[in-house]
């Protein structure tokens, strides 16, 4: 039988995953300047939006995910982490960070660096399940709603209850059986 301060130093020393940081918001943008100077390598996804004012329209560009960013590390930097001004935490089950599944980090990357049509979605744990079988995110499951005559995917980031819906043309998805 292994002693529990074994399995512990494992659980430290393993492989690098992503991590959701929990941080101040609209404090996002800083928090991910400071991780990064301190080479630890990060995910802010960022949506461009068009601002307006009374005088005048401006492209802003806001986070995704407001009070989130995700980095990419093994649990060896999460003091590194969690001592960045800005940060909240790093969030978890029992109080032990639970990494975010890569396809989901993945596919969220896609659809900006694709720069598809994306908005915030509340999450989804209903709905139908699809498969894209065409286009830019072919292979991507998620849920499809329809609004105001298009179809959109949800895609969801179980960790943080939260989704983003992507413009889709129906005949490139089908049922996921």
């Amino acid at each position: 039988m292994m002693d529990s301060a074994v399995e512990q130093q494992d659980l430290y020393t393993e492989e690098r995953s992503w991590y959701v940081v929990y941080t101040i918001v609209r404090h996002e943008k800083s928090v991910n300047a400071a991780l990064t100077d301190k080479e630890v390598d990060t995910f802010l996804p960022i949506k461009k939006t068009i601002s307006r004012w009374k005088d005048r329209m401006k492209e802003v560009h806001i986070p995704l995910f407001p009070g989130y960013l995700f980095v990419n590390s093994s649990l060896e930097d999460r003091l590194k982490i969690l001592n960045t001004r800005g940060v909240i935490k790093i969030l978890g089950v029992n109080g032990f960070p639970t990494p975010v599944p890569s396809e989901q980090i993945e596919i969220i990357k896609t659809i900006l660096e694709k720069d598809l049509n994306c908005d915030p979605w509340p999450y989804m744990t209903e709905g139908k399940e699809v498969i894209v079988i065409r286009g830019p995110l072919e292979g991507t499951s998620g849920k499809i709603v329809e609004r105001r005559g298009e179809c959109r995917l949800i895609l969801s980031v179980d960790l943080i209850k939260r989704s983003v819906s992507v413009e889709v043309d129906i005949d490139d998805v089908e049922l996921n059986q």
